[in-house]
């Protein structure tokens, strides 16, 4: 009886365990899955861009090499302060001041080349020309008194027929002498104006050999147009130069413009004036200030991105953001004092439509609202919600409306 009592005991006693599991196990999965929540409060918020961009100087000088050539000295370095008139780079000139040299002479020949078209030739050939001109001119006068005088006397039987028709022959070979002459002259005056027009042109093209040679023999020597920093120096003595190689790179940094590069669907909330910040990764600690400026009138691919690119203008007095470097761009585009905000990741979308996951004893219940701005991390909420409610952030398991949950506070 005993051991019949004893094994009774064990199989009750085994059939509470059971059930106790049994209920353990029912009541793990009965239980409500743990959700963090976060409460909707009032605060400051501001819609900002952020981008990637380049710096470039606002009005850079760019010394380049205007002709092949060796260079012979270089009187400054790199991130030097330069003063206007300042000794950069100088380049050796020689053959340069050797072909102008040729050229001032060849520009003479040919103003005297043009002066004498003008005249009609040389001056010893145009003056020989007007003098038998002249003298044919004068002996036609004179033989035609001659023949005057003898036809009276032939009249007076002063002088005989003949003598008249000999001096008639005379005359008419002298006005043909003239004739010739004269024909000559106009024809000299005619090639005169296409030897003019050559002359000129000859003048026009050595006066722009002189004037560009003049202009390459200047450019042999690089100095500073005006104050400010010479940030890029890519040469040293002994280098041999191309035409349209970079010689040296000037400008005043203490402002500079940064073209930021942002995504299409944000170009339409840029606007010239709004206040800019921009980083540097190699100078964490720092950050610059400033606004935009030029705003984009059409995207352009860049990459796989197409983008619109915004001029901004940054301030640099210290001289600290150098040209041509990557920098990060944050663009104040709104901002909104007092709003009721909520974190971007407890917002979800449904078709275009805004909605949350609101704390409703002890259930999350769906609740569609508007939104307004939005900064990187939060949305400030229009309509739908009040201080204080309590919104679902992302958790483990999917919500759905009416689901029962355990809320936790968000980290």
């Amino acid at each position: 009886m005993a051991e019949n009592g004893k094994r009774k005991r064990n199989i009750l006693i085994l059939a509470a365990v059971i059930i106790v599991l049994i209920v353990a196990v029912f009541s793990l999965r009965k239980k409500a899955p743990l959700v963090p929540f976060e409460e909707v409060v009032r605060e400051d918020l501001s819609a900002t861009i952020t981008s990637n961009g380049k710096v470039e100087p606002v009005a850079a000088t760019v010394a380049r090499a205007g002709f092949p050539a060796f260079v012979s000295r270089v009187a400054a370095h790199e991130g030097q302060a330069v003063r206007r008139g300042q000794l950069i780079v100088t380049l050796d000139a020689a053959d340069v001041r050797s072909q102008l040299a040729q050229a001032r002479a060849d520009l003479l020949g040919a103003q005297t080349d043009l002066q004498h078209a003008r005249a009609g030739g040389p001056p010893d050939e145009v003056a020989q020309f007007e003098s038998d001109l002249q003298a044919a001119r004068l002996e036609v006068t004179n033989l035609e008194h001659d023949e005057q005088a003898l036809e009276n006397l032939v009249a007076q039987h002063a002088a005989t027929p003949e003598e008249l028709v000999q001096q008639q022959a005379r005359l008419a070979k002298a006005r043909g002498n003239l004739k010739a002459l004269e024909a000559k002259k106009q024809l000299r005056t005619q090639q005169s104006a296409v030897t003019v027009e050559s002359a000129g042109l000859h003048v026009s093209q050595a006066q722009e050999l002189v004037r560009s040679l003049e202009e390459k023999v200047r450019s042999a020597t690089v100095v500073a147009p005006t104050d400010g920093t010479l940030y890029s120096l890519p040469v040293k003595a002994g280098d041999y130069v191309k035409v349209g190689d970079t010689l040296a790179e000037m400008a005043d940094l203490k402002h500079v413009q940064v073209r930021a590069f942002v995504d299409e669907p944000d170009l339409g909330a840029l606007e010239a004036g709004q206040d800019v910040e921009v980083t540097w990764d190699a100078r964490p600690d720092h950050m610059w200030t400033g606004h935009t400026g030029q705003v984009p009138k059409q995207a352009v691919a860049r990459g796989m991105r197409s983008v619109g690119e915004v001029l901004c203008t940054i301030d640099n007095g210290r001289l600290e953001l150098l040209p041509n470097v990557n920098v990060q761009v944050r663009i104040l585009v709104r901002e909104r004092r007092g709003a009721l905000v909520v974190p971007r990741e407890a917002v979800r979308d449904d078709r275009g439509r805004h909605y949350v996951f609101l704390l409703v004893d002890g259930k999350v219940r769906r609740r569609d609202i508007t939104v307004g701005v939005a900064s990187a991390s939060k949305y400030e909420v229009l309509s739908g919600l009040a201080a204080k409610d309590r919104v679902a952030l992302p958790a483990e398991k999917e919500l759905k409306d009416g689901m029962e949950v355990r809320p936790m506070e968000a980290d």
